[in-house]
Parts: C-alpha cells; sequence; structure tokens
C-alpha cells in the first residue's frame, strides 16, 4: 500500500505503530476517531502494514494475525465487499444457548398446575405460590428469547491484533466481553454518529487517542461531505442544489413515486418507515400485503448466519407460497446474486405491520418465530438499521426525529453519510 499521509495521518499512523510496540500492554484499546472525509480506514491499513501483521488473516493466523469485527451485520459485509474479511462482534465473541422444547414445557406445566392448586391452598402456602407464579410468569415471557453466552474458544484468542470499525454503536456490556479476552483493540469511531439505541457508546464516551479533523482533499471536494459537516456542527442546510447530483427539497416536492427512481430512502420514526414503505410500494404497483415476487425491495431484519443473510441486507424472493396465518415459504437470492439452496419459511407480522402496527405482535408469535426468516419491506428505512450501510443514491426525509439539538445533528449526520454519489434532503 503506498499512500502520501498528511502531516496530521502521518502522526495517527505513527502514534498507532507506538501504541502497539510500546504499550499496548498498559494500554488495551487505541482509540483513533475522526469524522466522515478523513481517512480512518486508510491510515488503518498504514498502520497495520507499518507493523508487518497480515490484514486478511481469518482466525487469528498466530503472532501475525488481525481480526476485523463490525456491529451491524450489513456494516461488516461493506467492509467484506472492499476487500477487508469481517465479521459481527458478536458472531465473533459469543455462542448461542436456546431453552430446549422440553424446557419449556416443564416450566409451563409447573406455572399450570400451581394456578390450578392455588385456590385450594391455606394463606400462608398460597401467598409463597403467588410468588412463584409471578416468577415463573417472568420466566416465561422471556423463555422465547436466545441467550447468548461469551465463547470461550472465540478466534479472539489468538489474534495478534482486533480492528473495530463503527464502533459508535457498541454498548458497554458487549464492549465489556470483548475486552475481557485480553487482545489489543483498535477501535475506528465517529464521534457525529449515533450512539446505540439503548446504551451510550462504549468506545466513544472516551477521549481519542487520536482525532481526525482534517478532510481529506478529494472528500473535502464532496458537497455530501459538506452537508455532513454543516450537519454535524448544527448548521442549518440551505435549500437548493449543492452540486449536481446533491440537493435540499421540500417534502412536497418529492411524490412517493419519484422516490422509488432516487435511491435508499432514510427516515427517523419507526411511523414514518411505515407509512413511506406502504406508499412506495404501492406506487410500484404492489398492492399485496405480503411478498409476490415482482421484484419488490425487501430487507433481511435479522442475522441468519447459517444461510448466510445478515441483518440489513436486501434479498430477493420467487416462487413465493402461502404456508399459514403467520407465514409464507420463498426461494431467496441475496443483494450479491447468491441463491440460497431449498426453500424457506418468512415471519409475516413485519408485513402486517404496514397495515396495523401491533406492538405485541413479536412477543404473541414468539413459538412460530423460531426458525423463520424475519423481512420487511425495505424501500424506506429508520436511520438507525441504515447505521453501518452505504448506497450510491440516498433520500433522507427528514421527519425532525429528535429530542436535542445534538440528537438532531447526530441523526442528520448519520443519515447524509451514509450516500457516496447522490444525495436528496426532504425536509
Amino acid at each position: 500500500m503506498s499512500i502520501s499521509p498528511s502531516p496530521q495521518q502521518a502522526d495517527a499512523i505513527a502514534a498507532i505503530v507506538e501504541w502497539y510496540r510500546h504499550r499496548r500492554g498498559q494500554q488495551q484499546v487505541f482509540r483513533l476517531f475522526g469524522y466522515a472525509g478523513t481517512g480512518k480506514s486508510t491510515i488503518t491499513a498504514a498502520a497495520i502494514q507499518a507493523l508487518g501483521l497480515d490484514p486478511l488473516a481469518r482466525g487469528g493466523g498466530g503472532a501475525g494475525g488481525v481480526l476485523f469485527a463490525a456491529f451491524t451485520g450489513k456494516a461488516a459485509l461493506v467492509m467484506t465487499r472492499k476487500g477487508t474479511p469481517a465479521s459481527t462482534i458478536h458472531s465473533l465473541i459469543y455462542r448461542v444457548s436456546e431453552a430446549t422444547p422440553e424446557e419449556i414445557a416443564r416450566v409451563e406445566t409447573e406455572l399450570a398446575n400451581l394456578r390450578r392448586t392455588r385456590p385450594r391452598m391455606g394463606p400462608a402456602e398460597r401467598a409463597f405460590a403467588e410468588t412463584q407464579i409471578r416468577r415463573l410468569e417472568l420466566r416465561l415471557a422471556d423463555i422465547h428469547k436466545p441467550t447468548f453466552l461469551l465463547n470461550e474458544q472465540s478466534l479472539v484468542r489468538d489474534a495478534a491484533l482486533v480492528v473495530l470499525d463503527e464502533v459508535s454503536m457498541v454498548g458497554r456490556e458487549m464492549a465489556a466481553d470483548l475486552l475481557a479476552f485480553g487482545k489489543p483493540i483498535l477501535v475506528l469511531g465517529d464521534p457525529g454518529q449515533l450512539p446505540p439505541i439503548k446504551d451510550a457508546g462504549a468506545f466513544t464516551d472516551a477521549p481519542p487517542d487520536v482525532m481526525l479533523t482534517e478532510i481529506h482533499r478529494q472528500a473535502g471536494e464532496s458537497a455530501i461531505i459538506r452537508l455532513a459537516t454543516m450537519a454535524r456542527q448544527g448548521i442549518e442546510i440551505p435549500p437548493g442544489p449543492h452540486d449536481e447530483h446533491v440537493w435540499k427539497l421540500p417534502r412536497s416536492a418529492v411524490s412517493p413515486a419519484q422516490m422509488l427512481r432516487g435511491g435508499q430512502v432514510i427516515c427517523g420514526r419507526n411511523d414514518t418507515r411505515l407509512w413511506l414503505n406502504a406508499s412506495m410500494k404501492a406506487a410500484a404497483g404492489f398492492p399485496d400485503i405480503y411478498p409476490a415476487g415482482r421484484s419488490e425491495k425487501i430487507i433481511c431484519l435479522r442475522n441468519r448466519h447459517d444461510l448466510g443473510l445478515v441483518n440489513g441486507m436486501f434479498v430477493s424472493l420467487s416462487g413465493i407460497e402461502d404456508e399459514d396465518e403467520l407465514s409464507f415459504r420463498a426461494s431467496v437470492t441475496t443483494e450479491d446474486g447468491v441463491a440460497i439452496a431449498g426453500r424457506h419459511r418468512f415471519y409475516k407480522g413485519h408485513y402486517d405491520d404496514h397495515l396495523r402496527r401491533d406492538p405485541e405482535r413479536e412477543r404473541r408469535d414468539w413459538r412460530a418465530l423460531r426458525g423463520l426468516i424475519e423481512t420487511s419491506w425495505g424501500y424506506a428505512i429508520t436511520c438507525h438499521k441504515a447505521q453501518g450501510s452505504q448506497w450510491e443514491n440516498v433520500i433522507v426525509y427528514d421527519d425532525r426525529l429528535s429530542r436535542t439539538p445534538e440528537d438532531r445533528a447526530r441523526w442528520l449526520y448519520t443519515a447524509i453519510t451514509r450516500a457516496e454519489r447522490g444525495l436528496v434532503i426532504l425536509d
């Protein structure tokens, strides 16, 4: 690899090399932060080369192995497509443990017996039984959820270095589990992006070892980077054209039919996502409640590593047949054109939500969900779902999802930086 780094970039490369060679035993995590366009990935590759480590090692590779990971499956997929084989942090360090049908049946039987015999109990015995019933009810409410345990045999054990990208979404519990392996970790963060939904960014809540602020000359010529910088700084983006591919327009200026031709639509609220998907699907001439195999835009909502499907991946369905009240069966092809062998069952519930949203649907359907592939319409997705992904052209439907000016700046910055070439902001 041959680059001509700026003085700031050269200092960053030298700092990473110095940390790894002399201080990784005392400082496990090195934080390389930078905003969009500052060259974090380029600097990382140069530092790994300077250290003589193998950037393509899968499985640790002994003393020279580097493992790459990201929070979301789609971010790991994007890294892999760009030549850096990566996995999700989750799949890298956890193994799944699920309740067996026998265990579920045992809990249900015990609960039913207590409920049946409670009326015949004395006061003291009944009070104790009611405590047991509440405990079993809580256990049964969550028994369908898989439990993820730290994998002692993880590939991280033998890695020389772990590199994490898109770390703004990593929560404290996952970070602590990763750190427990004791390996040096280089984290790449963008403090301007959205934090995790339920947790503060575990790797972005501490000062960086290196903060990149200088935009690459080529990146600085991009209207997308200019608008992202304005959004991050809380500066109101003016309406109109910003180059031939980047515009800010009122929402009324673009119809759902026009959105279909404009690229990936990103919004803030789930209610907005449902409305946009319904409107764009209708504009595309797809009136059915469920996919019919007519080139509809469908997104995968949960990882299915056994099938090569990752959360955030777009898929195509064919040969669709209704199965039962909660599922249909179809053949599936990934967005990379890979046909998954066999025919598989898909959950209907996320499509039903576009007609009538039901917050209790997944909890009610948890038994049926085991083994089903979860997908939904993907014409519009939320910014949190888009995090870690990029598209050539993006439409940002600004539905003003924000609690504070800082929240709004993070949301808009993250949405804008999903675009590579073309961008339309609808306000």
